[in-house]
Parts: structure tokens; sequence; C-alpha cells
């Protein structure tokens, strides 16, 4: 696309060179420059891109879009200056990449807990009601035919763009995407509105430096996204929902089990139970009447909460309710309390959860099923939030009969230090849980499967779908289901 075409989605003012450049492709990182590529300097809590434009001409990008003038650059280059760089970077790949969200039924979910779940819950069920689904969060991007991982739950707005063009290239007709308090806050989705935006829950989280100052900001960034929509599903349960719908200018619907909502499921759910599966059924109504049940493979009450979402989201785009039965019955979540199969007389989950609120939850949840014993395997990362370490170990305490406390992702940070972080966690909750601290979190799964009895659950929390590990400096993949299947097949020969 021409430049000077391009720049008419921006508030940029040419500086110097010739607006009539070609432009093939937006790029934010130098060293992923090519010829045809319009560089975007971001500002980075780490480092600024405007440190890199000289980099980035002298690879061959064909200009360079900045927020104030830098010195160094050849003088034909074309060098436009913008008010917000992340702000008009979004706007210039919706622009160069032919505005795609508009030719999608955009579903977008927010919250800090169960996004990932419900909305693959909801891609479930479109894709069991015959709608062709691309799905962008946590555990990556995908449509029929393909897959990858990604950095961010929620990309870069050009890497956004992109991909929404490729789905639609692709044939699909919905997106379904995870949209993170920082996706809002980074303009990774500016100029997007959304068809249907879903709020799962919120508690404090991702509060820290480069993250949220105050979780009352963390809120505030998550209630954009209903300012962003034509209609917003939230949980009526949620006592943070009144402030996420603060300035709302969509619809609302309400889902919930306890207060007074447009779509609710009773509170007699059935939990299912045996090795390899932890499930459950209950029974919803819409804004019409007439109870219907449905099923899980995925245990508990909050799991009902995500699948609640799913339902009114399939009521507002009118699917068939035996796409929904279907959809809810078959979806399985990568690292979202997974089941792994293994002949066992006892059942290991894999699950994401690497905060208090989050363990908090899972593990009630687990305990619900009576298990013989509930052992969780543990650990914390590096170069976060300290009170992450002390709430998690808090929460293991209180509610496993077990703790394994081991590595995750130290990402340079010296282990012993995380570790001490987390016994000093472990003593708030309940010192007299019994727990072992072995570093090796290889060693620790084995550890755990041996020590496992008949009716036992043993949870592995933290990370989920993940399939690397960072220890230091150094990525090794770690993919947990397959050590743990290869172990038990290694145990029954």
């Amino acid at each position: 696309m021409n430049l000077c075409e391009l720049l008419q989605a921006t508030d940029g003012v040419l500086l110097q060179g010739d607006a009539r450049a070609d432009v093939q492709t937006l790029c934010y990182d130098s060293r992923a420059v090519t010829p045809g590529a319009l560089f975007v300097c971001l500002p980075g809590l780490h480092t600024d891109g405007h440190a890199y434009a000289v980099r980035a001409a002298a690879a061959g990008a064909v200009g360079i879009v900045c927020e104030r003038p830098i010195p160094g650059l050849p003088e034909a280059l074309p060098v436009i200056q913008v008010t917000h760089s992340r702000r008009a970077l979004a706007q210039l790949a919706i622009r160069l990449y032919g505005e795609p969200a508009r030719q999608l039924t955009m579903i977008g979910i927010t919250g800090t807990k169960g996004k990932t779940t419900t909305a693959h819950l909801v891609a479930a069920v479109l894709t069991a009601a015959g709608r062709k689904v691309g799905l962008i969060g946590t555990n990556g991007v995908r449509w029929p035919g393909y897959r990858h991982p990604l950095d961010h739950t929620t990309p870069e707005s050009s890497d956004l763009q992109q991909l929404l063009r490729r789905m639609v290239d692709a044939g699909c007709d919905t997106c379904v995407m995870e949209v993170s308090s920082l996706g809002l806050k980074m303009d990774r989705v500016t100029g997007i509105e959304y068809d249907i935006g879903i709020f799962t829950n919120l508690s404090p989280d991702h509060i820290g430096p480069g993250e949220h100052a105050s979780f009352a900001e963390y809120r505030a960034w998550k209630s954009v996204l209903f300012r962003r929509c034509r209609v917003g599903i939230v949980n009526a349960d949620d006592p943070q929902t009144e402030a996420i719908l603060t300035q709302h200018t969509c619809r609302v619907v309400t889902y919930g089990m306890d207060r007074p909502a447009d779509w609710r499921a009773g509170t007699d759910f059935t939990l299912l139970h045996r090795p390899g599966l932890l499930g459950v059924t209950f029974t919803a109504a819409g804004p019409e009447g007439g109870s219907r049940e449905y099923q899980l493979a995925m245990p508990g009450r909050f799991s009902i909460y995500n699948a609640l979402a799913a339902i009114a989201a399939a009521g507002i785009l009118q699917l068939p309710d035996t796409a929904v039965q279907t959809g809810l019955r078959t979806a399985v979540v990568e690292g979202r309390v997974e089941p792994v199969p293994i002949h066992a007389p006892f059942t290991v989950v894999l699950d994401y959860a690497h905060n208090e609120a989050a363990a908090e939850n899972l593990l009630t949840t687990l305990r619900a099923y009576r298990p013989t014993r509930l052992i969780v395997v543990f650990g914390c990362g590096g170069g976060r939030s300290r009170v992450r370490r002390f709430g998690m170990g808090e929460a293991c305490a209180r509610l496993a009969d077990f703790c394994i406390v081991t590595e995750d992702n130290s990402r340079g940070e010296p282990l012993a230090d995380i570790l001490a972080d987390i016994r000093t966690g472990l003593r708030r909750g309940n010192p007299d849980t019994p727990f072992v601290e072995i570093s090796d979190r290889r060693q620790a799964l084995y550890d755990a499967l041996d020590m496992a009895r008949p009716g036992d659950i043993v949870a592995v929390i933290g990370k989920g779908h993940e399939t690397t590990l960072q220890r230091g400096s150094e990525t090794i993949p770690f993919c947990e289901r397959e050590i743990i299947r290869n172990y038990m097949a290694g145990r029954r020969t």
C-alpha cells in the first residue's frame, strides 16, 4: 500500500522524505525489519524503539513512524511523527490489512480467571454449530489447519491484525479471543469493535512495574472492553461487575448462579469423578425459561460459570441448543484442569493456576471431589511479584494434603530466593501441611507420581499448556503431559 494512503489512518505528520513509498508490512522490532517494512518506534519499560530507528533504516525500512524527531536518519527516508506510536501502529495495521475484524464475528473475553477456558468453550460451541472459528489467547492462535504459539495473550496490534487477515483468507467467519488488560492498555486491540464482550471475574493480578499501578487501574482497563462491544455478557455474581460496567455503552446480558441473571444455572449440579475424569453436569435456563441439562468434562462450580458465559453467547448468536450441548460436552482445554490419560488408580490434572486466586479456586474445586489426598506440585516464576509467591504458598498449604515445591520459569532469578518466598507463604497458610522441596521439576513430577495412592488427585499447577521451562537464561523443552505419560508407561513395563 502507498505510504501516503496508509497515513490517512493516523494523525501523522511527515517530517521528511517522500510519502509515496510502497509499504509491504509493518514492523516494531528492528531485528525483524526487511525491505518494504514501515518501522514503528514503540516506547517500552526496558527499551525504546526510537533507539533502533537508525538500525531499522539500515535494514531497508521504507519509513519510520515515531513520537519525536530522531537524529541520524537518511534525509531521503520518510519519517512520520505521531502523537502515540502504539495507537498509530494499530491504526496503520487495520488499514494495511483491510479491516479484517469487520469481516468476522468478533468475540472478546476479559477477566482474571477463566478467559482461556471460556474462549475454548465458546469456540467449541460455535464449531459444533457449523461455524469456522479462529481462536487467539494464552494457548496460542489456531484455526482449522493452523496452530501456532504466541508471546502474548493478546498479540501486538500489527501481529493481531495480520492474524485476523489470515483467518478471513482461510475462510473463518468468527474470531474468539482473550482480551487482556495490557492488550487494552497498550492499544493492541484499538480500532476493533467486538460483537460480543464477555467478563468472567476480577481479582488482583498483573499489578507491578510494567503492568498496572493498582487494582483500580487494572479494573479500569478491563472495563474498556464494554465500551468497545455491542453486547456485554457479564458475571452477575462477581462483586466487581458493577465497576466493570462503569461508562459501558453496550447492551448488557448477565449470567450467574447465586443472583438473578438472564442466564442462570442451578446450584444442584452433579460432580462426575473417575480416574482420568473430573466433570460436572448442571441445568441452566435462559431469559425465556425452560431448563436444559449440560455436561462438561471439566470440574466444579467455576467451570459452570465459564460454560454459562458460552451458553449466553450462543443465545445471543441464536445457535441451536444441540450445538451448545455437544460443544460443552466435548471441549478440552490444554492446561486448564486437564486430566492426563494414564493407567492408574489416581487422577493427575494439569492447570495454569499461577496466582493465589487461581490456585484457591482450583484446589477448592478439587477438594469437592473428596480425593483420598490432594497432592500439589507447584513453583513460582522469577522476575514476577513476590506477593504471588506468598499467596500461592498460602493457598496450597491451606487446601492441599501434601505440597511438592519446585521450580517454575525462574527467568534468571535465583531459585533459592523463590523457594524461600514460597516457604513463607506455606507457613502463613498452614504450618502443619507437610511439604518437600525438589528443585528439579521433572524429578518433582516423578516423586508425586510415585507417592500417589488410589483415590488421590495430583494437581500439577503453574505451567498448564506450556511446553518449555525457563531455567535461568536457558529455555528447555518441557511438556508435562508427555513427561507424566512416559514415566507412567515406563513404570508398567
